[in-house]
C-alpha cells in the first residue's frame, strides 16, 4: 500500500472528524478563554469581530481548496471533511454577525440601518452571510438528493460569490494595511482559477 492509500484509509476512519472538529473549534476557544482571561487587546470586542470574521474567510477557503488538493493529491478522503469545513464556515459567520449586532450595535436596528450606508462594507458582508445561509441549511445529503444533484449544485456554487464577498468586506474594512485581504484574494484567484482551467479542459477533451 502506498503512502496515498495509506492516508485515504486514515482520512475514513470515522473517528478521525473528532480531531479535525476540534481543531477548527480551536480559534474560537482561544478567543473566549482569552476574553475572560483578559488577555486580549484593549478592545477585545474588535479582537472577537476580527477573529470571528478572519476564520469564517479561512474556512470558506480551506472548503475550496478540498476538491483542487483532493484531484491533484489523489486524497480522495479529503471530500468526508468538506461539508464539515463548510459548517464551520456558517458557523464563524454567525459569530461574526452576532457580534456585530450584540456587542457592536446591542440590537439597535435604527442605528444598524443607519450604519449600513455610512459603512458598505457591511452590507458586501451582510450579503455574503446570507448567501452562506441557505447552502448550510441544505448541507445534508437527503436535502441534496431531495433537491436533485444538478440544483443542488447549483445553488452551492453561490458559494464563489460568498468568498468573493468576503474578500471585498476584508478589503473595505482595513482600509490601510491591505496585505492580509490581498494574500486572501490571491488564494481565492488561485481556487477559482484552477476550477476555471479544469472545466475548460473537460469541454475541450469532449469536443475532441
Amino acid at each position: 500500500m502506498d503512502l496515498t492509500s495509506r492516508v485515504n484509509a486514515v482520512l475514513r476512519m470515522p473517528w478521525i472528524k473528532v480531531p479535525v472538529a476540534v481543531a477548527c473549534l480551536l480559534p474560537i476557544t482561544l478567543l473566549v478563554t482569552g476574553a475572560f482571561a483578559g488577555t486580549l487587546s484593549a478592545n477585545p470586542i474588535d479582537d472577537i469581530t476580527d477573529g470571528t470574521g478572519t476564520w469564517t474567510l479561512r474556512f470558506i477557503l480551506i472548503t475550496l481548496a478540498v476538491t483542487p488538493v483532493r484531484q491533484l493529491t489523489g486524497l480522495n478522503g479529503l471530500i468526508r471533511y468538506r461539508r464539515m469545513l463548510g459548517l464551520f464556515a456558517f458557523f464563524y459567520g454567525s459569530l461574526h454577525f452576532l457580534t456585530y449586532l450584540w456587542l457592536d450595535q446591542f440590537f439597535d436596528l435604527s442605528s444598524i440601518v443607519a450604519d449600513i450606508p455610512k459603512r458598505p462594507f457591511i452590507t458586501v458582508g451582510f450579503t455574503s452571510y446570507v448567501l452562506m445561509v441557505p447552502l448550510a441549511l441544505t448541507s445534508a445529503d437527503r436535502i441534496a438528493r431531495w433537491m436533485g444533484g444538478r440544483r443542488w449544485a447549483a445553488l452551492h456554487r453561490t458559494v464563489y460569490l460568498t468568498a468573493v464577498g468576503g474578500v471585498v468586506h476584508y478589503l473595505w474594512l482595513v482600509k490601510a494595511d491591505i496585505r492580509a485581504p490581498l494574500v486572501y484574494g490571491g488564494i481565492l484567484a488561485v481556487l477559482l482559477a484552477y476550477r476555471i482551467v479544469r472545466a475548460w479542459r473537460r469541454r475541450f477533451a469532449r469536443r475532441a
